[in-house]
């Protein structure tokens, strides 16, 4: 069975239960959730830090530059990281339970360690809590990583794909069994598509590596449809970066909008790479010229080898936003 004959399958077999018809697209929900906190934890994908998550840091100009803010900014409320008194947990390069982050790090929390702190903080998850999952990127360049040196085969690493799949899946199982009513799962968007991807000519095994992972989280958590709902990054990003992205604003889809070079192990992908934390509108690739409303990055769908402009983040903060809306 193809990966995505699997993703279908196992939709098919949510839709198929009454309990999860809501996770479908149905709703049943009489009044429409107004959500007082949003909850994350995930790795550079979630990051809300200002001035330093994974996108052009616009700090200047007001505008939303991260999939996470747009998403609680269509609530009317705001996601804070932990630092400045908020609930946003996610770090940049964090894996799922792996304690050697995706750049070497181990001070670096995993998405498991930033569950472990939030049920230590004490913080109930109330009825009008959303909490938000997100995690796999950081695991998979860790995997590429190996294959690429020659420590590991492909076939191992979409075995451990497959078991990271099953882990990101544990960790939702006990976000829920805390009492999370409204938990939202962004796994891992086709990394087959990245700038990174094309440069290793891996494209196709990361595409593979992605389906194992998001496949076998599915199938984990498919019998918890009346409290989560699954974002399909995979699916979504397929379509900004296809053929038809000039119809979701985006020129190119292959370069790096960003200039802003780490000489330290940055993202992942290796010294001397962009690392769009570091970005800002004065670090912009300079052969980018402004289009007619003077902007320059949103031109483009990534900001470094991994991450997106935030056209493209602000883009899946409102589909997260409408799935959510639509479905609690």
């Amino acid at each position: 069975m193809t990966v995505f004959s699997l993703r279908r399958a196992v939709l098919g077999l949510a839709c198929a239960s009454a309990v999860l018809l809501a996770a479908c697209g149905s709703s049943t929900t009489e009044s429409a959730l107004t959500p007082t906190r949003i909850i994350a934890f995930g790795d550079a994908f979630s990051v809300v830090t200002p001035g330093a998550s994974y996108t052009v840091n616009d700090t200047a100009s007001g505008v939303i530059t991260t999939w996470l803010g747009q998403f609680a900014s269509s609530y009317g409320i705001t996601a804070t990281p932990v630092a400045s008194g908020g609930y946003v947990y996610a770090q940049g390069n964090a894996r799922i339970s792996n304690t050697t982050d995706a750049a070497g790090s181990t001070t670096t929390k995993t998405v498991t360690q930033q569950i472990d702190a939030f049920l230590a903080s004490g913080v109930v998850l109330g009825d009008n809590d959303i909490v938000t999952i997100n995690a796999g990127i950081s695991d998979l360049v860790v995997e590429m990583n190996a294959v690429t040196a020659g420590t590991e085969t492909s076939d191992t690493m979409l075995a451990n794909a497959t078991q990271y799949g099953k882990d990101l899946g544990a960790q939702v199982r006990r976000l829920v069994a805390a009492g999370g009513k409204h938990v939202v799962v962004v796994g891992p968007y086709n990394m087959g598509v990245s700038p990174w991807a094309a440069s290793l000519n891996q494209s196709g095994l990361l595409q593979s590596a992605t389906g194992k992972l998001n496949d076998a989280m599915l199938v984990s958590i498919v019998d918890l449809g009346a409290n989560v709902l699954y974002l399909d990054a995979a699916y979504y990003f397929n379509l900004v970066s296809g053929t038809d992205h000039a119809n979701y604003g985006v020129a190119n889809v292959t370069g790096l909008a960003c200039s802003s070079v780490d000489s330290g192990a940055g993202i992942g992908t290796g010294t001397g790479q962009v690392n769009s934390s570091r970005c800002t509108p004065s670090t912009i690739n300079p052969v980018i010229t402004a289009n007619s409303a003077g902007v320059t990055y949103d031109q483009y769908l990534f900001a470094d080898n991994l991450y997106f402009t935030p056209i493209a983040q602000r883009l899946f903060g409102l589909y997260a936003y409408s799935r959510v809306h639509l479905r609690w």
